[in-house]
């Protein structure tokens, strides 16, 4: 329990133990990915599931936790894999070096207990809430753009992403705005913090509400979402 010594007070020992005893899916391993399952791991989740089809390149260097040089062409996620085993050994991380599809979403989702979006295209996210729906899993989302970032909380049924991009909608704005460093990181702390509150069962949660930030102009707005 001395690893986690700093953790109490934010999170009681039952609460930690509880952390331990969990499973948690991480679809996509790059800007938003790396950043949660370091911050998962490091917080005692027992369980993390890493999911990503992708390999390390040059372009990826400036953002992603998980990137160096010497890792140049290797799978993000067993390099999650190798990372958390140097961190928290006691949290066992399945690499999954896969993309996820509508053939396999189900098979690689299931067990879990939350699953969080770390993808980049928006028809792989409208399938992973489907995915995460009819397992009925909770998915935390997050995403990026330059300065801007986007956190919500979907608890199966909501269909949140119906809400949040238009129909047949294939592309959101990281590619026109940038993917720099600081973004990923803001988000994906927000997403472990939510990720963590539906585990411990403690908090209010993001649900129909989407946290949308602006780094440029330091600010931060709570848009409430109309109910179905």
């Amino acid at each position: 329990m001395e690893r986690y010594s700093r953790s109490i007070g934010t999170l009681s020992v039952s609460e930690i133990e509880k952390l331990h005893a969990s499973r948690v899916a991480v679809v996509g391993c790059g800007g938003l990915g790396g950043y949660v399952l370091e911050m998962l791991g490091r917080m005692g989740v027992g369980h993390l599931t890493a999911i990503d089809g992708d390999v390390f390149e040059e372009s990826n260097l400036n953002r992603q936790l998980l990137s160096k040089i010497a890792l140049m062409g290797v799978s993000k996620a067993v390099s999650a894999k190798k990372r958390m085993a140097e961190i928290n050994p006691d949290v066992f991380v399945s690499a999954i070096q896969e993309w996820l599809s509508a053939e396999n979403a189900n098979a690689l989702l299931t067990t879990h207990e939350v699953i969080v979006d770390a993808l980049d295209s928006i028809e792989t996210r409208r399938l992973l809430q489907n995915a995460a729906e009819n397992l009925g899993i909770p998915l935390v989302h997050g995403a990026i753009g330059g300065w801007y970032a986007q956190v919500t909380v979907i608890l199966p049924g909501d269909r949140t992403l119906d809400r949040l991009y238009r129909e047949n909608q294939k592309s959101g704005v990281e590619k026109q705005l940038g993917n720099p460093s600081f973004t990923p990181a803001l988000a994906a702390a927000i997403q472990a913090v939510e990720t963590i509150k539906l585990l411990i069962g403690r908090g209010e949660l993001l649900r129909n509400r989407v946290l949308r930030i602006d780094l440029l102009d330091q600010e931060y707005t709570l848009i409430e979402l109309s109910c179905n």
